[in-house]
């Protein structure tokens, strides 16, 4: 079927978008999809294990979120946002910009840092080539970059503890590239992995720095012409290795998350050594999984890529009705709000 982007659309009741996050991060909902029978059933996270077992394979995404928005002005006053999206070499960055901008404008940032928009890319897309690069950059960005909420958390006031509450607890300091939270990750807590780990489940970490590629919207009407932007992706030896003989032996995959899918569906099992990539791949209905048996994800903004990526998962007509059934149980959206198994 050529699906169009319509087709993934519904109607979220705005109070429904959560605007800040459950705590514990395990007291979140969790709705429970059976996508053989398309079946559902309530639970709450901490009660993910279960609904694991021993020799499964639990996948996440160990990306660290860095504070990606700056807010500075030009020489005439006028203030600028620069989202900052993925470097590309030395000081030279791509990046999104909000306010009025043209090749050649040099921005001011407190700190002293300042950068020169150097070319528009027309693709939504801006190169800026900042002052400072290497560890003297990255202080300056920790010092005054704010973190990048989504623009439907509507808080007047973003609250310090979001940095930490926008992250996973197992992001790695070493791994700090993504510009948005790989959110399913978000509802593990220290204590539910020790658990998970006690049971049997082998826990292993992928990394992909989250880009526009997971959050992009889909601007043409069929989805088969929407083109993804990569997004860099590294897998170690010892992980291609687990991953490959749990698939040998028929145990379970389960992706946390859409990033983690995404890179495991694009994982070269014919190499057992250290994988380093970008992906663009676009999943959606008709795709046919190769690697990823079950999926923990968030629930996903109508029309997104990450909705058409569930449906490929667990079927269109379960997911749409599960969403339904979402709404009407009165569960919190998007990236704080509750969260799905699909099984």
């Amino acid at each position: 079927m050529d699906y169009r982007v319509e087709d993934f659309n519904y109607y979220l009741p705005p109070e429904l978008i959560a605007q800040t996050p459950v705590k514990p991060r395990d007291h979140s909902r969790l709705l429970l999809l059976d996508k053989k029978k398309g079946k559902t059933d309530q639970a709450h996270f901490y009660d993910l294990p279960d609904y694991l077992q021993a020799g499964d394979v639990l996948v996440l995404n160990d990306s660290k979120v860095f504070p990606a928005r700056l807010i500075g002005h030009k020489a005439s006053g006028g203030r600028i946002e620069i989202f900052l999206h993925q470097p590309i070499r030395g000081a030279l960055w791509e990046c999104l910009i909000g306010g009025r901008i043209r090749e050649g404008i040099k921005v001011m940032f407190s700190s002293g840092l300042s950068a020169t928009v150097v070319k528009d890319n027309e693709d939504g897309t801006w190169q800026v080539k900042f002052d400072r690069s290497g560890v003297h950059f990255w202080q300056a960005i920790n010092h005054i970059g704010l973190v990048p909420l989504p623009p439907y958390i509507k808080r007047p006031i973003k609250t310090i503890s979001d940095k930490a509450d926008y992250q996973t607890v197992f992001a790695d300091p070493a791994k700090a590239g993504s510009v948005a939270a790989p959110t399913a990750g978000r509802h593990f807590t220290r204590r539910l992995l020790k658990c998970l780990a006690a049971r049997g489940v082998k826990i292993v970490y992928v990394t992909l720095h989250v880009g526009l590629g997971t959050f992009a919207p889909v601007k043409v009407q069929k989805i088969s012409d929407h083109k993804m932007h990569s997004e860099l992706a590294e897998v170690g030896a010892s992980e291609v290795r687990t991953i490959r003989l749990a698939k040998a032996e028929g145990r379970r995959i389960v992706a946390v998350g859409t990033t983690s899918a995404r890179t495991l569906e694009s994982l070269d099992l014919a190499k057992t050594k250290k994988q380093t990539f970008r992906t663009d791949i676009f999943i959606y209905p008709g795709y046919k999984f190769r690697l990823v048996d079950a999926l923990i994800t968030n629930f996903h903004l109508p029309q997104s890529t990450l909705l058409m990526l569930v449906s490929a998962l667990a079927g269109k007509a379960n997911i749409d009705k599960a969403y339904q059934e979402a709404i009407r149980q009165r569960y919190r959206f998007f990236s704080y709000g509750d969260v799905m198994f699909i099984y």
